[in-house]
């Protein structure tokens, strides 16, 4: 029997449904080094940025409804990310540094990051038009917890990222509220990390493909440290040409099932990229760590178009005397001359999280029937073997 239900009602339903905060949820699609995909370094036990201990990683996930855009009623396709550096109950600061390879982007608090070099609350990721009200949730949750009572640059100007999911969501229509960034904060956790239409990356292109969130790390050896790298990014940039995954020329191979209808091919997009270490670096060292990333971007096929806002964030959890406010505080520093294994796996991961978000993700149609397709898994698996690259 067919029952029909009102449309507001149904849309609500839709809502109810699609809207969930997650981090530590089974992943339902393989990821790339199941595929085949060559990749330098050892990744940790989770290869993703949780196995820096200490960080968590939340998701509040967007989806309702289909077919034309009514702005202010969807089609919706967005989210929020946040990243926890050290959990929901700390309190203190962690040193932190910036990069920006292309600006057309904004990141939230980073003026401050670069004067203090610290960080002191959560890294939130959305969509272009939700910067806003993010940042002031972020700001409401800490007061909460009575965090601050006063002002404070680490309490008062939270980092918050974004990444442009116009084609495929309603982004005029101002769907992530402050309860949504609640969600993804509060569900913050450790353990596994759901990759691709999640979070601030539901809506998200790369390179023409469906793209999002993904996520990687890297252990260094006993010589080198035996320090953890971590990385997350929200994939939404880069020409479908120039892609490039572990050397081969993919988007040449796969040069098909571009987004349609037809859109531009110039690099339009952005990329935000969250890098955690527990290796103890001061804020000048994470400056030279996180500007490394653009060089996993360039190896992908990124070139920081005009149109693109290429954004990154580096912070260590070691030092944890980073937040004292009185006295002196004891810190310990890597030598530059042991930094180099930190870069390695720094570009490495980044690369990494790169392909997982789009092997991740899975077709989406959004606003106006728009449709962006997944990279398909075997033909990606053909490409790598003809140039020799498949490893299984």
């Amino acid at each position: 029997m067919r029952v029909s239900i009102p449309r507001q009602i149904a849309l609500s339903l839709t809502l109810t449904l699609c809207l969930f905060a997650q981090s530590g949820v089974a992943q339902t699609r393989p990821r790339a080094r199941d595929l085949g995909v060559p990749f330098d370094g050892v990744p940790g036990a989770l290869n993703a940025i949780t196995d820096v201990r200490g960080v968590e990683v939340g998701f509040t996930t967007l989806i309702s409804g289909e077919g034309k855009l009514e702005a202010g009623r969807g089609p919706v396709r967005t989210g929020v990310t946040a990243i926890l550096p050290q959990g929901k109950n700390f309190r203190g600061r962690v040193f932190a540094a910036w990069h920006t390879l292309n600006g057309n982007g904004e990141m939230t608090g980073t003026t401050w990051v670069e004067e203090s070099g610290g960080l002191g609350t959560p890294i939130l990721i959305t969509n272009t038009h939700s910067v806003g009200v993010a940042r002031d949730a972020v700001i409401e949750w800490n007061a909460r917890r009575g965090a601050g009572e006063g002002y404070s640059g680490d309490f008062s100007l939270p980092v918050v990222a974004e990444t442009w999911d116009g084609f495929l969501n309603d982004i005029n229509g101002f769907h992530v509220k402050r309860e949504h960034v609640f969600q993804a904060i509060d569900g913050a956790r450790a353990g596994a990390v759901a990759e691709g239409n999640v979070g601030g990356g539901t809506g998200m292109v790369a390179h023409g493909f469906k793209g999002g969130t993904g996520t990687s790390s890297r252990l260094l050896v006993a010589e080198e440290g035996g320090y953890t790298v971590g990385v997350l990014v929200q994939a939404n940039y880069g020409r479908r040409d120039l892609l490039r995954i572990a050397g081969v020329p993919v988007g040449k191979e796969i040069a098909d099932l571009l987004p349609r209808p037809g859109t531009r091919n110039d690099g339009a997009g952005s990329i935000i990229v969250v890098v955690a270490t527990d290796a103890p670096l001061l804020p000048h060292q994470l400056k030279r760590l996180v500007k490394r990333v653009s060089l996993a971007v360039g190896e992908m096929g990124g070139r920081g178009e005009d149109s693109s806002g290429d954004i990154f964030i580096a912070f260590s959890t070691a030092n944890p005397e980073a937040g004292k406010t009185s006295g002196t505080a004891q810190l310990t520093m890597l030598p530059n001359e042991r930094i180099n294994p930190l870069f390695h796996a720094t570009v490495s991961a980044t690369t990494e999280a790169i392909v997982n978000a789009m092997v991740a993700a899975e077709t989406m149609k959004g606003i106006n029937g728009n449709t962006v397709y997944a990279l398909p898994h075997d033909r990606l698996r053909e490409a790598l073997k003809k140039y020799g690259r498949l490893v299984k």
